[in-house]
């Protein structure tokens, strides 16, 4: 299939310096290109919006993170003992918690996302690929961006994991509610749980486009809910207000650093949806995002923060504080609200991992997949069956096993934290070599963020052997199939380009020899928009004709999300009936063939659909040959070529038209 480009290697994809210059440093807030968020009147209903599909997991935080940080367990004599890592009930240990909330919640989110993070966007659009894809590509002496190209895309395939644990942990926390009514449906979580979870990935397939309209306003319903009921708790006991200064935080690093070390690695779980903010930025734009936060989404969260501190602080150690401070009679419509907020929590992640899946393919990071677009307004809304399928049986499998949250809330947290520190890492390298910033500004900026990136980072690291493990495992598993197939797909591509005819060569030889000319049109694809394609030669030395018009496509991704409608298309008559046509297409779009020759029509190539044949070439690869590549790589990358999506179906080509040519390709 190399002849088909499936996000082509760096030996043939343009470099970034050929696509328009990035600004050297974009203003703050900034309305991202080509989604009109800079209209005052959207302001309101995208900051609506932005509370469901942005905030929904932080949003949801409260459930367990607070419950964690106080965690116990039943010890070999049944007597609850403190687990390792969570800390005694106590006037200095509740105030040092919320201290940590506070601090990490202003640092982590408003400041390090919102304020900064957000200004690298890639024309409008956010996320790691986004961020990775700012980076200058050609400079000298420029090793280094291997390093920080592959932390990114390590930083991606955490994201993967996160995909997986935010679902489990969010519903069966909302569920688990039910257990403070009545311990009689205790043994009913984990079924309701999974019968919740596996509704939601079958719906996936319908689209979420109606379902999106209300994650708005359930999740107004939602924070209203929290601040209210906390309100009253806080009322009781508002000395527990005086955590808002970091002194409190201090004192509980004094008295036991070591604990209070650990507890770092719950108190993480408040801020586990802060890579959402940057991810959805292209989906509402920066302005309604930061709006939505300080008007509505922080205030909220901490309300609900001090108020299961200001309750703890009064009644003692609790479980499940978030359920203590529901009124009995509230309990069961809490539960109901709980289990939406989650679910549309776990949507959000849903969609982010459908996302960020057809980024690595357009970027050349992943094979093809199925990717079915189910809104027509909105090119966003996308459903990759392959991925729901995979985070399905995952996610329903992490629900099984570990059965409770608070045992869940061990594996959660390491793939937040890495991808955050990772973040911050290429954030640095972006303002340093993209945008100018010297290091004497941009390094304070960096150990600021770094100083809590990698102290929570640290701190999850100790779960590792609790369930920590599964994240980190999930994102070596991507990690390598992700840098496997950039590597075979560029090992293949220099194999071609070493025996690639010059186009000027072919229509010398064909002037030659003149071989019969059918009628209709013959398109080419290709992933090399310089040379003849191999299929080509490979159809004239076996059928020995050729149609009256013959189309050489390539498709070229670029390194920015959406590429300009009078930069998308470029052809090319070269004479003899040959059109060279090229088709560059961004991270975010995924290119449909018979569209594309549609649009060619403009430039003067007309192809008739009934008489038009589309030539692909498969290749059948053997790992016994030469290449520098390791041998597993070789049978991965192999087993992944023969899996992957065919072309026919994610260039949207018809079936009944399509003509594949085999070859094999030693390795």
């Amino acid at each position: 299939m190399s002849d088909v480009p499936q996000g082509p290697p760096p030996s043939t994809a343009p470099a970034v310096a050929d696509a328009p210059p990035a600004p050297k440093e974009p203003p703050s807030g900034r309305a991202p290109h080509g989604h009109g968020h800079g209209d005052p009147k959207r302001l309101l209903p995208l900051a609506i919006g932005a509370l469901g599909i942005v905030y929904g997991d932080i949003g949801t935080s409260p459930l367990y993170a607070v419950a964690e940080c106080f965690a116990k367990k039943k010890g070999e004599d049944g007597k609850l003992e403190t687990v390792h890592h969570a800390l005694e009930v106590s006037q200095g240990s509740v105030l040092g918690i919320l201290s940590l909330v506070v601090w990490s919640l202003v640092m982590v989110v408003a400041v390090k996302y919102l304020a900064f993070i957000m200004r690298a966007d890639n024309k409008g659009e956010g996320g790691i690929f986004a961020l990775l894809a700012l980076i200058p590509k050609k400079e000298a002496g420029g090793g280094w961006r291997t390093g920080v190209v592959l932390a990114a895309l390590f930083g991606a395939a955490l994201l993967y994991g996160d995909g997986i644990i935010t679902p489990a942990i969010s519903v069966l926390s909302a569920v688990e509610g039910i257990g403070v009514a009545t311990h009689a449906l205790d043994k009913a979580v984990v079924p309701i749980t999974f019968v919740i979870l596996l509704s939601l990935f079958m719906v996936q397939k319908g689209g979420t486009d109606r379902i999106g309209r209300a994650f708005g306003p359930v999740m107004i319903v939602w924070f209203a809910s929290i601040s209210v009921l906390n309100l009253i708790t806080i009322a009781k006991n508002p000395a527990v207000l005086e955590a808002v200064s970091p002194t409190h935080a201090i004192a509980l690093f004094k008295v036991d650093p070591m604990r209070a070390f650990r507890v770092l690695g719950s108190v993480v779980l408040c801020i586990t949806g802060g890579e959402a903010l940057y991810a959805d930025m292209g989906h509402f734009g920066a302005r309604p995002i930061r709006v939505s936060w300080f008007a509505f989404v922080m205030p909220a969260l901490l309300l609900n923060y001090f108020g299961q501190g200001a309750y703890l602080l009064t009644n003692g150690w609790v479980e499940k504080p978030f359920w203590a401070l529901v009124p009995e009679a509230l309990l069961y419509p809490m539960v109901a609200l709980a289990t939406a907020a989650t679910v549309i929590a776990s949507q959000a992640l849903i969609s982010g991992a459908f996302s960020l899946t057809r980024q690595a393919v357009q970027l050349g990071y992943m094979p093809r997949v199925t990717i079915v677009h189910t809104s027509e307004t909105n090119q966003g809304q996308i459903y990759i069956p392959e991925v729901n399928q995979a985070l399905m049986v995952a996610c329903l499998s992490l629900v099984v096993v570990f059965q409770e949250s608070t045992r869940l809330a061990a594996a959660y947290g390491i793939a937040v934290t890495g991808t955050m520190s990772i973040t911050s890492i290429v954030f640095f390298v972006v303002i340093t070599r993209n945008w100018g910033w010297k290091l004497s500004r941009a390094l304070p900026l960096l150990l600021l963020f770094l100083a809590f990136d990698v102290p929570f980072f640290a701190a999850n690291l100790l779960k590792f052997f609790d369930g920590g493990w599964f994240p980190i495992a999930i994102g070596f598993v991507m990690f390598a199939l992700m840098t496997t197939w950039k590597r075979g797909r560029a090992e293949l591509a220099q194999r071609f380009n070493q025996s690639v005819m010059p186009v000027t060569a072919l229509l010398e030889d064909i002037e030659a020899t003149k071989p019969y000319r059918v009628r209709g049109t013959a398109v080419f694809m290709s992933g090399n928009a310089e040379g003849t394609p191999p299929v080509l030669l490979h159809h004239l030395k076996h059928n020995q004709v050729l149609h009256r018009q013959v189309v050489l496509l390539s498709i070229i991704p670029q390194e920015i999300p959406f590429v300009p409608k009078g930069e998308q298309i470029e052809v090319k008559d070269v004479g003899n009936g040959f059109f060279r046509l090229v088709w560059r297409t961004g991270f975010m779009e995924t290119p449909n063939v018979p569209q594309i020759l549609l649009r060619a029509r403009e430039h003067e190539l007309v192809c008739e659909p009934s008489t038009t044949s589309y030539f692909l070439g498969r290749e059948t690869l053997l790992t016994n040959g030469k290449s520098p590549m390791m041998h597993w790589r070789k049978i991965l990358f192999s087993f992944i070529s023969r899996n992957a999506l065919p072309a026919t179906s994610y260039f949207g080509l018809p079936p009944g038209r399509v003509v594949e040519l085999g070859m094999q390709v030693d390795l």
